[in-house]
């Protein structure tokens, strides 16, 4: 089984004292999102092949890491770093951090062991295709030979995510959009240039309509690498255009104060920063 550490909250930024005592009980139990019964996750041992880690902000979780390694159990690290304004990411850490953080974690656990993430990507007057191809080609340029692979993707505007762009537009002056499929495939068709050029692979999350490599996020290729040894997991993907292999989330929603306004797993961040501060050693 691959362990998911979550697209649904970012675990090891906020709850890295959390997973270390539910790692040294070998379990979690997990909420189901969708209302049915809580499902338990072991956390260690044989089912547990290895996990894949989602977040903007590894420094919080590096004990957790090295105790993971300590037990022989694989890991990757699937790292967001936009190096949005403000107004859109509020309380992430800055570009800079996030670069040093990935280039560190490469030196230490092989260039594997991370996938940098430039997505969700939003049209914005603060963040138009222009601002896109510049801002990435900076980012790329410098996680040159830190890692192989950046993973995009385009916002997908849920009912939660347009009324979150909608008082953040108001409250800071600035205006959005979501594009047709040929505006957005033209910035694509331009990253993958500019990926190329920095000896990466350019995937595209989700994206059914996207020329291009399709993502595969729950990559359990690339655990089997860092392994040594053979990971074989079923793909089942969460949406359409997903190839991910088959894997638990032990997250939860609401549960991440970050802030940035497209997120699709906050419907509103007071309640996620309240969420936060009550349940900051038990997601349950």
């Amino acid at each position: 089984m691959i362990i998911s550490a979550s697209y649904r909250t970012d675990i090891p930024a906020f709850y890295a004292d959390w997973f270390a005592q539910r790692l040294a009980a070998g379990h979690v139990i997990v909420a189901n999102p969708y209302g049915g019964k809580p499902y338990r996750v072991p956390l260690s041992g044989a089912e547990v092949d290895g996990f894949v880690f989602w977040t903007r902000n590894m420094e919080p979780f590096r004990e957790n890491l090295a105790s993971l390694t300590a037990q022989g159990t694989p890991f990757m690290v699937q790292y967001t770093a936009t190096g949005y304004p403000r107004p859109l990411e509020p309380s992430v850490t800055t570009a800079a951090q996030a670069i040093a953080t990935i280039t560190s974690l490469a030196r230490q656990y092989g260039g594997r062991a991370v996938v940098w993430r430039y997505d969700p990507i939003v049209y914005t007057d603060l963040t138009d295709a222009g601002f896109h191809r510049n801002n990435f080609a900076q980012l790329a340029r410098a996680l040159r030979g830190a890692v192989d692979e950046v993973c995009v993707s385009f916002a997908q505007i849920y009912r939660k995510s347009r009324r979150n762009l909608d008082l953040a537009a108001e409250q800071h002056g600035f205006t959005w959009r979501d594009p047709d499929w040929s505006e957005k495939q033209a910035l694509l068709d331009d990253l993958q240039v500019i990926a190329t050029d920095q000896r990466m692979r350019l995937t595209v999350c989700s994206q059914p309509d996207a020329r291009g490599i399709a993502a595969q996020c729950i990559d359990a290729a690339r655990l089997s690498d860092l392994a040594g040894r053979d990971i074989s997991a079923r793909q089942k993907g969460n949406r359409p255009g997903c190839l991910c292999a088959e894997s638990r989330d032990i997250g939860a929603y609401d549960t991440c104060p970050h802030g940035c306004i497209y997120c699709y797993a906050v419907r509103d961040r007071d309640k996620a920063l309240a969420n936060y501060r009550r349940q900051k050693t038990d997601l349950r």
